[in-house]
């Protein structure tokens, strides 16, 4: 160099003597910028030939990989933004937990929030065509246990938004909690305008926050079910009834901090609410229930309360402004008293009142139950369950108020006896079609000279079930009131037998339909085969499970006469091989459900009918049939696609 230059220099002032120009050739300050228009010469220089990689300083020089990951969530969050449609955000919310949970931050209205010539014109087609798809919200989605997960609701509220939108949700926790939180209900709030109806049930890490989120994200919103949430509370009620004037159906079940607060608000803000049900909220009284009934009084229909503090002042406002009610459902009322049912009927506002159901209230009492019959004369059903102070003479002065009763339900009533039931049945009128009796301790086989009177002929259904003391006396007593029946449950009752039975058999002119003699233990073949002759070209439902005296005489009855039987159950009964090969070579018969549990006589014999059977066969037990071995059931398995058999 110095001598094409024509000056000398030293071998120490050499140009490169092979040691770096810079003591720390990392310190980038002691570099120059230079413009985009400098020019620098660089000499050729001949490359050497290398066999290993050259490493400065002891350090290697690794390259990095250029991706879109390395941006932070504030960047990206503007990229999906601009995402053209929804297939391509569903699609992109499929890379990684980041991209699916940034997705989900984003509400409908945030998607292409740059200026409008920004936008390709085909790009606002799709998306107007989208929002019209997204308000449909046929799409329903149920999440349970381990499985609702914040991650699981926000690909929910992506993903669904592409093929219809989400219309129904329901998120239930297990019993070892949930992992569901304010998060994943924001991810819903923000991705799922159209969803109509939610359930969140035992979540006990939501709260407010998400539930509020739904309410502004959420204004289509309809029916809302609360259960086991003790987050939520009365700031939450009130945003919704305030964002979603919709909502015609909710229910609110043990949420502690849920009041008398958040009833004012619904009965303020929801002008279209219909069903109301609440269960054991113990901030929930009168005043609440008072401002519910009275604001929604023009629209409120069906109505359930359990489990609540509320006392006589609850029960007068529903006898006064539940004018638009048709059901009722009071239930576990302790504080309520005889006064309150009283009040309740004399107010006369319940004129549309069709279904009524009274459960554990000790204030149900004779007077009580009058004044219900007669504040209520479109009652259709009444449903009365532990209520130990009803007797006989209020169940007859109800039937004889109650003109339009068709449907009279008693259970666990141990006051009423053998005369409530029979002056029920005589003085009901031309209208009960359904009379059930269950676990009715107090009814007794008494002999009775019944006034000679016309016999209740618009009965049709009649349902003693698990009451001991009835017997083959009040049966044969029975049987002389009830000519028209068509289903009878018997159920229970060890103390009736072919005498008793036999009776009622052979007044019945309309034909039975349904027969179910489960736990008669004494009735035997001679019943049931008088059963199948009298009533077999109308017999469609029979059960005599657990009756121990029903052999394979009674099956070949059966095959015999009931060409129209599709279900039949004889668990537990005396039948064999030979029983089952009658039902198999009937004419005619298109048994669709078969019981055999608990046959032990029944053995790998019955194969071969068993696949005959299974050509109109969709339901089969084979439990506790014990002789009955494994390859036969793989069999049956293999040959009976169309069947559920249990084994």
């Amino acid at each position: 160099m110095a001598k094409i230059f024509g000056f000398t220099l030293t071998e120490s002032e050499d140009f490169f003597s092979g040691a770096p120009i810079y003591q720390n050739p990392k310190d980038t300050s002691l570099f120059l910028s230079l413009g985009r228009r400098v020019d620098v010469y660089y000499p050729l220089r001949k490359r050497s030939r290398a066999t290993e990689s050259f490493v400065p300083s002891g350090e290697i020089l690794k390259k990095k990989k250029t991706s879109i990951e390395i941006l932070p969530d504030e960047c990206l969050f503007e990229v999906f933004r601009r995402l053209p449609d929804r297939e391509t955000r569903s699609l992109c919310a499929c890379v990684s937990k980041r991209w699916l949970m940034l997705l989900s931050s984003i509400s409908g209205n945030e998607f292409y929030s740059a200026s409008e010539n920004l936008r390709p014109e085909n790009v606002v087609a799709v998306n107007e065509t989208d929002n019209k798809v997204e308000n449909d919200g046929h799409l329903s989605r149920n999440l349970e246990g381990e499985k609702a997960t914040d991650i699981r609701l926000a690909a929910i509220a992506v993903g669904t938004a592409s093929c219809g939108g989400l219309g129904k949700l329901s998120i239930r926790g297990g019993i070892h909690g949930s992992k569901v939180s304010n998060i994943g209900l924001k991810a819903v709030a923000r991705g799922c305008p159209s969803l109509k109806a939610i359930s969140l049930w035992n979540l006990s890490s939501i709260g407010d926050e998400g539930l509020i989120e739904i309410a502004k994200g959420c204004q289509f919103l309809e029916k809302l079910d609360l259960c086991q949430c003790p987050g939520i509370s009365n700031k939450a009620l009130l945003e919704l009834a305030k964002n979603c004037p919709n909502l015609t159906d909710i229910t609110i079940e043990s949420c502690a901090n849920i009041g008398n607060e958040g009833l004012q608000a619904l009965g303020q803000y929801c002008s279209n609410l219909k069903s109301i049900s609440i269960r054991d909220c113990p901030l929930i009284g009168d005043q609440g229930l008072a401002s519910l009934f009275f604001s929604t009084a023009d629209t409120l229909s069906k109505v359930k309360l359990q489990g609540l503090n509320v006392t006589d002042m609850s029960l007068a406002v529903i006898g006064h402004y539940g004018r638009e009610v048709t059901d009722l459902m009071l239930t576990g009322l302790t504080n309520v008293t005889e006064k309150g049912f009283w009040v309740m009927g004399s107010g006369h506002g319940l004129q549309k009142l069709k279904s009524f159901t009274l459960a554990s209230c000790h204030g149900v009492t004779d007077v009580g139950l009058q004044s219900i019959a007669k504040g209520c004369p479109n009652l259709k059903k009444f449903c009365l369950r532990k209520c130990s102070f009803l007797s006989d003479k209020g169940m007859v002065s109800f039937t004889q108020a109650a003109l339009s009763i068709e449907n009279l339900q008693l259970e666990e009533c141990h006051r009423i006896t053998q005369l409530g039931l029979f002056g029920t049945i005589l003085n009901c009128g031309a209208k009960l079609k359904a009379l059930s009796l269950v676990n009715c301790l107090g009814i007794k086989d008494l002999s009775l000279n019944l006034p000679s009177t016309t016999p209740c002929k618009s009965l049709q259904s009649l349902s003693i079930c698990n009451c001991p003391g009835f017997g083959n006396v009040s049966l044969t007593l029975l049987s002389k009131l009830c000519p028209q029946l068509q289903h009878v449950n018997l159920s229970g009752l060890s103390g009736i037998s072919d005498s008793g039975l036999l009776p009622l058999l052979k007044n019945c002119e309309a034909g039975l339909v349904n027969v179910n003699l489960s736990g008669c233990v004494n009735l035997t073949d001679k019943v049931i085969s008088s059963l199948t002759k009298l009533h077999g070209w109308t017999l469609e439902v029979l059960n005599v499970d657990g009756c121990s005296k029903v052999t394979d005489s009674s099956l070949v009855a059966i095959a015999e006469n009931c060409p129209l039987l599709n279900d039949l159950d004889v668990s537990k009964c005396r039948i064999t091989d030979f029983g089952v090969a009658a039902l198999a070579q009937a004419n005619q018969f298109n048994l669709q459900i078969l019981s055999v549990f608990g046959c032990s006589a029944l053995t790998d014999k019955s194969l071969f009918a068993l696949f005959k059977l299974g050509d109109s066969l969709l339901g089969l037990n084979l439990r506790n049939c014990n002789s009955i071995s494994t390859r036969s059931i793989e069999l049956l398995l293999a040959q009976l696609h169309r069947c559920d058999i249990l084994y």
